[in-house]
């Protein structure tokens, strides 16, 4: 069954797809369940809130919402594919009575009435939007007085140096800048620095949260320079970092010859086996409050 490519990513591509084991596929879930626990406890959740998730997913904050008691969760996304599964699930678990899913972008919630919710959460979500002023404006809009949002997103612009065309990605191209570059441009020409995933830091949230009319609000951010994690070559081939771009293996396929392919995995494959790169990465947790 053909699924849209967000669907496609959550649920396979940024595994690695078909090369990823369930062992591999759970360890790499393991920091997503922290970032929802926080989410939620930044969203200083009640016994009687009506929460909104939006861009849900495969609804990783949304359950976790109502595993800790929340009432009733609404599920927002622009995938219908990425809806049915959280439909599907919440019948699983028995909780289908306690939650509600509609198809909508974070910057046009008209299917939820004003102030109809106490909290709204996203994780990686607003990275998508192109009008983040209007998605916070929204958000402000469906939340009851003294209603919250908490979200995570990451500062993907912390990650960008000048010397990240001449890489390969987190990893060193020892003298194979010119093939690192070419790759590089496949990716570039999908996601340009003025994409909607590149196109902010920490400090153009709270301004646009504040500007939205949100007060008072708080910021952490998470900023690590550290080794890439080992992984597999097979699962890294395969591996795509956001819906809308290819994998390495697309990339490499595109950008390089049969011949500049042999002479970047060779380079390449024992740096990811092993981890030996420099990963930069950083993440925001937004709370705020609309006033009453």
């Amino acid at each position: 069954m053909e699924r849209d490519r967000w669907a496609d990513w959550i649920l396979e591509r940024r595994f690695g797809g078909s090369e990823s084991t369930p062992e591999e596929r759970a360890k790499w879930m393991e920091p997503l369940w922290e970032v929802r626990e926080r989410v939620l406890d930044r969203g200083l959740l009640t016994d009687v809130d009506v929460l909104l998730d939006v861009g849900c997913g495969d609804g990783l904050v949304g359950f976790g919402a109502l595993e800790r008691g929340v009432p009733s969760v609404v599920f927002s996304d622009v995938s219908g594919d990425l809806l049915e599964v959280c439909r599907a699930a919440a019948a699983d678990l028995g909780v289908a009575d306690r939650c509600r899913f509609v198809v909508a972008g974070a910057e046009d919630l008209a299917a939820i009435d004003d102030e109809s919710v106490d909290v709204v959460t996203t994780r990686s979500v607003l990275i998508y939007v192109e009008d983040k002023p209007r998605a916070l404006r929204e958000f402000l809009r469906v939340l009851r007085p003294g209603g919250r949002i908490s979200l995570f997103e990451p500062i993907n612009r912390f990650g960008i140096r000048p010397e990240t065309p001449e890489t390969f990605w987190v990893y060193p191209s020892d003298g194979l800048g010119k093939l690192a570059r070419k790759i590089f441009a496949v990716y570039e020409a999908l996601q340009p620095e003025s994409d909607p995933m590149l196109d902010f830091d920490e400090r153009d949230l709270i301004a646009q949260a504040e500007q939205a009319g949100f007060f008072p609000i708080d910021l952490e951010l998470q900023a690590v320079v550290e080794a890439p994690k080992p992984l597999r070559w097979e699962v890294f081939l395969h591996s795509s970092g956001n819906p809308k771009i290819p994998t390495w293996a697309e990339a490499m396929a595109e950008a390089l010859t049969p011949e500049e392919r042999e002479r970047v995995t060779a380079h390449l494959r024992p740096l990811v086996e092993e981890g030996r790169g420099v990963r930069r990465i950083a993440h925001a947790y937004l709370r705020a409050t609309k006033p009453t």
